[in-house]
């Protein structure tokens, strides 16, 4: 079992120092992969359902910083050698393919092939007002952005032609150094993420949701496209002191567990981590 660590980039982490103290805590206590969060812009008054709490709102304030989630995993890898860099997740409708393409390569030739592209169709339908992107054109953007990106990491130049995007043959370089090109790990709590998983991903995380449910939707696309399951990387969050609930995750088949950082002040950072490393020791 493989643990990461998500939010790592709002709150107190949006400041250097402490993004630094936690990234090169969290490495050096066996965390394997670190995550970041995305909203472009947060509009005032806002009336779509934050779907992850009771609340029907997101944490915190509407004025509450929320970071680049590409940026912050370009400086972490500055000052770290072996932690996975990983969004979790990029609103990918939101964005042109040709441009996150570009990012994750260099992203990952920074770091030495550490990227993950952890990707989702997002749910907040004023933010997608705001930036220009029609909110029931997300699904059938997401999919073709990832078949793009894909394309573009392709050893030689492609011409793609797709409903949304389009062009002619392109050189989009460099390419990223994890051969094959930096994993593309599909988010969502929902059955038709686990089927665009199953199709499209080369990973699965849904942060909350019936993890039976949701790997037995996964398992049943693939057996329906002819796809080993197996090649898809199975990751979701858990309470972070459940021990019991990360054993049963690890029983169906899930890698990698997605915590909340163990705190938000130094001492309580290293001191969570303590504790998580012996748990890393025992599950790992």
């Amino acid at each position: 079992m493989k643990f990461g660590l998500m939010f790592v980039n709002v709150g107190p982490f949006g400041q250097p120092e402490n993004l630094v103290h936690l990234a090169q805590h969290a490495e050096a206590a066996g965390v394997e992969s670190l995550w970041t969060v995305e909203h472009v812009v947060v509009p005032v008054g806002y009336t779509a359902e934050y779907p992850y709490s009771p609340s029907g709102r997101m944490p915190g304030p509407e004025n509450s910083p929320i970071p680049d989630p590409v940026l912050p995993l370009c400086y972490i890898a500055a000052v770290t050698t072996k932690i996975k860099l990983a969004t979790g997740i990029l609103i990918l409708p939101q964005r042109h393919p040709a441009y996150v393409a570009k990012e994750f390569a260099t992203l990952d030739n920074l770091s030495g092939g550490r990227a993950i592209l952890g990707v989702g169709i997002g749910w907040l339908h004023e933010e997608f007002a705001a930036v220009g992107i029609p909110f029931d054109e997300r699904v059938g953007r997401a999919e073709e952005s990832i078949r793009a990106i894909r394309s573009l990491w392709s050893e030689k130049p492609e011409a793609f032609d797709g409903e949304y995007y389009a062009w002619p043959e392109v050189e989009s370089n460099p390419k990223p150094l994890q051969p094959g090109g930096v994993p593309i790990v599909i988010g969502g709590h929902v059955k038709g993420a686990a089927r665009r998983a199953a199709r499209l991903g080369d990973g699965f995380f849904p942060a909350r949701g019936n993890p039976e449910e949701l790997i037995g939707v996964l398992r049943e696309e693939c057996d329906r496209i002819g796809r080993d399951p197996g090649e898809i990387e199975v990751s979701f969050g858990a309470p972070p002191n459940d021990l019991d609930q990360i054993k049963r995750l690890q029983d169906l088949g899930v890698s990698r567990v997605v915590l909340p950082p163990p705190g938000f002040t130094p001492d309580s950072i290293e001191q969570g981590l303590e504790v998580l490393s012996k748990t890393i020791a025992q599950l790992g």
